[in-house]
């Protein structure tokens, strides 16, 4: 009998998606550590009242931008972004055009390589990350391997459901880095260049229809958005926004 309720019942999104994730680690596609990042980013998006707000959009919007302007865009791909969001990371790559690449901080070759064939099932055509001839300064043990034609060679790099340490590690190189975190006050959030806040499942497609729109400007436009970004003012009104909503609620 299926553990998924009927599409009826208020919390069907959210049991649908653990259960993607259940299933993932079951195959050996997520790590255990992945169900407990998960569950902390839900509980962030019901503070966001699980929406994207308009900080995210705008986020979204110039992360579109920056996508288009990369002379070598990457997509860091792990087993939860695989488990829930493979087809918009197949779709995103094929719009922009951007390198799929996978990048993992619990590192196994089984794990590598079933991400790989999950992705090629939804369309992907070709993707890095098995071979990991390069390593990204700064960073120790596996968690710093990547392969030499893809991240360690790009200038914007959109890495969902990134940890703090990589992000650094990665703007250190001079990489202009997107990230999608449901925690506004995480040090990935708070390091990246580019910080989107809001579930990876609305966040990729939402960027998808930004590039549509923007492919119809110009490139000097795209460059005005970027340069003109406030990271940080965009967090703080994401938090405000929470901070609102909380006291609504009193």
């Amino acid at each position: 009998m299926s553990s998924i309720p009927p599409r009826s019942h208020p919390r069907y999104e959210s049991l649908r998606t653990r259960n993607q994730l259940a299933g993932a680690m079951r195959k050996g596609l997520v790590h255990e550590t992945g169900l407990i990042a998960h569950g902390r980013g839900e509980a962030f998006d019901y503070l966001l009242g699980e929406q994207t707000i308009t900080p995210a959009f705008e986020a979204e919007k110039v992360a579109a931008a920056a996508l288009l302007l990369a002379v070598k865009p990457v997509i860091s791909l792990n087993g939860n972004v695989v488990a829930l969001a493979s087809q918009d990371c197949v779709d995103l790559a094929e719009s922009i055009p951007a390198i799929l690449e996978v990048n993992l901080f619990h590192r196994t070759h089984e794990r590598v390589r079933g991400l790989i064939d999950e992705m090629e099932k939804n369309g992907a055509r070709h993707i890095l990350g098995a071979h990991a001839d390069a390593r990204i300064p700064g960073l120790d043990h596996d968690r710093s391997l990547c392969d030499q034609d893809g991240i360690y060679s790009s200038d914007v790099v959109l890495v969902p459901l990134e940890d703090g340490d990589r992000c650094e590690a990665l703007k250190n190189m001079g990489k202009t880095v997107i990230t999608i975190d449901l925690n506004p006050l995480s040090r990935t959030a708070r390091t990246a260049d580019i910080s989107i806040v809001d579930n990876v499942t609305r966040a990729l497609p939402a960027i998808g229809r930004e590039l549509n729109t923007l492919k119809q400007q110009t490139p000097r436009e795209w460059n005005s958005m970027v340069s003109s970004w406030d990271n940080q003012k965009n967090l703080k009104a994401t938090i405000a926004f929470i901070s609102k909503r909380l006291n609504l609620m009193d």
